[in-house]
């Protein structure tokens, strides 16, 4: 099955009527697991799309968060991140090339996900890790 179709089995699977750029940008999401932002995702399809608008992706990333087809991540305080990943997992953000990896959750994670902390229920777990990725760390100035 190609992605374009398994992007409009997911759009009407979650009531999102599969229009061109909501199939391209979830297409996109599906094939790059790289934590893109909304400019990024627009630098990349504006070239094959050229009607497409910056503002579109925005208004189709917010929608499909709306939706729980991604998450929207802010690891830091200069960007929104999106993660089509929704099993449970935590990230790590690079402070040198500001890639932003998943790191697999444990069990411990999972058992938080149904236990009580200080009387209150937990419905959900984000972990973030920073610092420098193993690709940077070699260039790292002392």
């Amino acid at each position: 099955m190609n992605s374009q179709i398994k992007a409009r089995e997911v759009l009407a699977m979650h009531g999102i009527s599969p229009s061109r750029p909501r199939v391209a940008i979830l297409k996109y999401m599906q094939e790059n697991f790289v934590h893109p932002t909304a400019d990024v995702i627009f630098k990349h399809l504006r070239s094959t799309h050229p009607s497409l608008s910056l503002t579109t992706v925005y208004n189709t990333l917010k929608l499909f968060a709306e939706k729980g087809i991604c998450v929207p991540l802010s690891i830091n305080d200069k960007q929104v991140c999106y993660d089509i990943n929704l099993h449970p997992h935590s990230h790590f953000f690079c402070t040198e090339c500001g890639r932003v990896f998943d790191i697999p959750q444990d069990e411990s994670a999972q058992l938080l996900q149904s236990t009580t902390l200080g009387g209150h229920r937990i419905s959900e777990v984000h972990v973030y890790f920073k610092g420098i990725c193993s690709s940077c760390l070699p260039h790292e100035s002392n």
